[in-house]
């Protein structure tokens, strides 16, 4: 089976980003949010970002229009039935995203290939709330999916060999760069990542040096293009704690435990670029 027809849940940046990306590159795109609104709000960002690449001279005229027309949007979740492969990417809530996988194998044919986006939380929970574990597996793009080249393809214990090929070929069609990973919390990226973020807040916490200095100091000293602080607030600090959280709890690692300033800042509403302040200030 080759995948053609691709749905994707969620109304926030990456599935709109992972929209843009495959409808660019010849897939038919269902965009599904609980809230008619949102996903036609989606859609307005998708011709946004287009438009702004017309302007730059990266995507013509002819090619924005192609690409927004392969692309609708819906509330009706029984919209995704007809899919080839359906790409989750709500909440980072392991409930959530359960409840969510139960609803998506009841509605799509037997064919369709169930994934999911996290960062972090285990597949294999997900592939056992379905009739078709053999179909679900983890493709996790980054943020933002438009520019970033790389897409960790995990394999839970459940998933066929074919799956995997499958959704492989899927993200090499949009221009990605797969590598495959087991079904373990913070497949490749994240288990290397996090504890840096992390440990870089202990060394603040610690007084080590300020922010803008350990910030300066990692861009300058390992050509990072943006320092621990700033990337966290790009991430945002309630996603960096839930991933530290689900991180230590399978590892039990000291260095996935989050520093309490994190957890602080995050019961302070600082949660990054989304909140306006975090680490630093963007009200300014």
């Amino acid at each position: 089976m080759a995948i053609k027809r691709l749905g994707i849940v969620g109304s926030g940046i990456m599935g709109s980003g992972i929209a843009e990306c495959a409808a660019r590159n010849g897939f038919e795109v269902v965009l599904r949010s609980r809230r008619q609104e949102t996903a036609d709000a989606m859609v307005a960002g998708m011709e946004k970002s287009l438009a702004k690449q017309v302007e730059k001279g990266k995507v013509s005229e002819e090619d924005r229009q192609t690409t927004l027309s392969r692309v609708s949007a819906t509330s009706d979740i029984a919209e995704l039935a007809e899919c080839d492969l359906v790409i989750e990417s709500i909440v980072e809530d392991l409930a959530a995203k359960k409840h969510l996988f139960n609803e998506l194998d009841r509605i799509c044919g037997e064919h369709t290939i169930l994934a999911t986006n996290t960062s972090t939380l285990p597949v294999i929970e997900l592939a056992m709330e379905t009739g078709r574990p053999e179909k679900v597996c983890g493709v996790h793009f980054f943020n933002p999916a438009t520019v970033m080249s790389l897409v960790e393809i995990v394999r839970p214990l459940t998933v066929s060999d074919d799956v995997v090929g499958e959704v492989r070929s899927f993200a090499e069609a949009c221009g990605k760069t797969p590598v495959i990973v087991k079904d373990q919390a913070g497949f490749i990226v994240n288990a290397l990542l996090f504890p840096y973020l992390n440990n870089a807040v202990r060394l603040l916490e610690l007084g080590v040096a300020s922010k803008e200095d350990i910030d300066e100091a990692m861009k300058g000293g390992c050509g990072f293009p943006m320092g621990p602080f700033a990337l966290l607030d790009l991430v945002g600090l309630d996603t960096s704690l839930a991933i530290l959280d689900a991180l230590y709890d399978e590892y039990r690692d000291p260095n996935y435990s989050p520093v309490p300033r994190l957890r602080r800042m995050v019961t302070a509403e600082l949660l990054g670029r989304k909140s306006g302040k975090g680490f630093y200030d963007y009200h300014r």
